[in-house]
């Protein structure tokens, strides 16, 4: 080789050793890098969407027990309602009063009753019965006034409308918060909670109202149980109405257009907290419930800002500890990359070698700096014994194989010529009026013709009960007719497909096998019916039967080392019924030895005459 060409020989490898490095560096960032960044992002959004929706959880969570409390509050508070409405004293007052008996003392002693069941609550601010001829009677720690009321004048719903509404049924009626009389300039909020009263001598008799005015700071506490930084509760009602919030400059404020999709209200809660400039609308998280016995929203947001925030910085974290270590991965990458590569160039010489149709070509193992090369050298050599020896094995199987065509070609037969000479042979028989001869030799023509036409195609279960009688019918005129027959079949089921064959072998076991040596008339019987969605076969014979080790064995698809064609031809088949129709296909066997023998065959319902 001329100096020149050995220098662009060594610059053509220089050239392939680079483009090596580049690739695997390629393969470095494709592999390595881009999907831990890709990881990276992934695990930032998917911690993200997990806080966010743990804290959505919480929150939800947090709601229904502020709603829980809230139900637990106000049953209480509907407890001494209770006692109001039902108490016998109050009833007989007011009905006094309605009567226009004694009203100025009935009135003062009513205020006196209500004055002792005043102080049971803590909230409770005022206790009004309104009767039914119009007559206010109320005791007001606000105002401490027997004759001025501290929220009838401010309501926002007039006391005959609230009478109409607590007077028309038995249910407790709850009345959003509205403003009462200012105490040292502050506003003073109060909701209510009316029933009418009720004399259990005439359930429909109307004596009047019986209204507890609550103050407002015990929703406002049931709201705070749950409060954290950042975080707060509040409630509406279906008006849109503020019923308790932590401004109380706001209460009773509309806020919202009820609507009846919690995501619309929700949407509408957020744009009025928006409007408060409170928090920042990226970070900010509204969640309610609606309590079905007041009907009120209990609505919680949150800002998130302080979690992002946290996220974020841990984010920050996990980069820069990312990019550390991948910068410390790439210089090792690229120490192993330069071992690798002139260690697989040694390799690849060698499989050129190979290529050009060495077939002796090995690698020195002592060449490998790596145990990967190393072990890539190794699988290659193996490689390459093994394909020496299936050559050599390939090349021995050709002279086989040709050598059993050849005694194929030498052995075969046409079935046309074997045909038309049983049919010359036919009518022979026919011209010397041998009969049984003709009709054997006709059914030994049509067996042939069947068995050697696809045999493994698929006939009408007629087609293969027509065979199998001119089966029996040659076995019957071989064996001098020592054997009765019967054959049964639904006649629903002679459409139905089968394999062809299937059922000989068993039939001929029975009358080559089963009759042996049994000196009583011998009796064979098929019965074809339907069982459940498949095709039950039952094969009987009457003859010397089989021993339970055997049919166990047969049971579980073990045959005696025998060469008997009885045997092979009902393992075959055995295995063609388990081929064909896998586990919807079964055999079953039956005997009695000494007594009888029962072949059990279920194959799944097909149809026929696909051939």
């Amino acid at each position: 080789m001329l100096p020149g060409q050995k220098r662009e020989k060594s610059m053509k490898y220089g050239r392939k050793k680079a483009s090596l490095k580049r690739q695997l560096l390629l393969a470095f960032v494709v592999t390595s890098i881009i999907p831990i960044i890709l990881v990276n992002l992934f695990s930032y959004s998917n911690t993200s969407s997990i806080v966010r929706d743990n804290v959505r959880e919480l929150t939800h969570s947090n709601l229904l027990r502020t709603k829980s409390s809230l139900e637990v509050w106000l049953e209480s508070y509907e407890d001494i309602l209770f006692q109001l409405y039902s108490d016998d004293e109050i009833v007989l007052l007011t009905d006094k009063i309605n009567q226009g008996e004694d009203i100025a003392l009935s009135k003062n002693q009513l205020r006196r009753t209500l004055q002792g069941l005043f102080y049971t609550k803590e909230y409770i601010k005022c206790i009004s019965i309104i009767t039914e001829n119009g007559t206010e009677v109320f005791y007001d720690s606000l105002t401490g006034s027997s004759t001025r009321n501290s929220w009838m004048d401010t309501a926002t719903v007039p006391a005959e409308e609230m009478y109409d509404e607590i007077s028309s049924d038995n249910d407790t009626h709850i009345f959003s918060t509205q403003q009462a009389v200012k105490l040292r300039a502050d506003p003073y909020y109060l909701f209510h909670l009316g029933h009418r009263l009720i004399d259990y001598r005439d359930v429909d008799k109307q004596l009047g109202v019986v209204i507890v005015s609550v103050d407002e700071e015990l929703l406002s506490s049931v709201c705070r149980e749950q409060e954290e930084q950042n975080r707060f509760n509040f409630i509406v009602d279906r008006e849109g109405n503020l019923v308790s919030y932590p401004e109380q400059r706001l209460l009773t404020s509309r806020i919202i257009s009820w609507e009846e999709d919690p995501k619309s209200r929700s949407e509408q809660y957020e744009r009025f907290l928006m409007s408060q400039e409170r928090f920042k609308k990226q970070h900010i998280s509204v969640d309610l419930v609606y309590d079905d016995s007041f009907g009120w929203d209990i609505v919680n947001v949150s800002s998130q800002e302080e979690i992002i925030s946290r996220i974020n910085s841990q984010q920050q974290a996990a980069v820069t500890a990312l990019g550390i270590s991948l910068g410390a991965l790439a210089v090792v990458i690229l120490i192993l990359i330069r071992r690798l590569g002139g260690s697989l160039q040694k390799v690849v010489v060698v499989m050129k070698e190979a290529g050009r149709g060495d077939l002796d070509a090995r690698v020195d193992l002592t060449d490998t700096k790596s145990g990967e090369a190393e072990t890539i050298a190794q699988e290659f050599n193996h490689m390459m014994e093994k394909l020496s020896r299936s050559l050599e094995k390939e090349r021995e199987a050709g002279e086989r194989q040709r050598q059993a065509e050849i005694a194929a070609l030498e052995a075969q037969i046409n079935p046309h010529f074997l045909y038309n000479t049983l049919d010359t042979i036919n009518w022979m028989a026919i011209d010397k009026d041998e009969y049984e001869i003709s009709n054997s030799i006709s059914a030994l023509a049509h067996i042939l013709r069947y068995g050697i036409d696809n045999s493994n195609g698929i006939v009408t279960l007629r087609e293969e009960i027509e065979w199998l009688k001119k089966y029996l019918f040659l076995q019957q005129t071989r064996l001098k007719n020592t054997f009765q027959c019967e054959i049964h079949v639904q006649p629903e089921l002679m459409d139905r497909g089968i394999h062809k064959l299937l059922l000989q072998p068993f039939v001929e076991n029975a009358i080559l096998h089963g009759f042996e040596g049994v000196k009583r008339t011998h009796f064979l019987s098929v019965t074809v019916s339907a069982k459940k969605d498949r095709i039950a076969v039952e094969i009987y014979d009457n003859g010397k039967g089989i021993s339970q080790e055997m049919v166990r064995e047969m049971n579980q698809g073990k045959f005696p080392q025998s060469r008997q064609k009885n045997h092979i031809g009902m393992e075959n088949a055995m295995n063609r019924i388990q081929m064909y129709y896998g586990e919807e296909g079964k055999v079953e066997i039956e005997s009695q030895e000494g007594e009888w023998t029962k072949v059990l065959i279920l194959i799944p319902m097909e149809e026929g005459e696909k051939r």
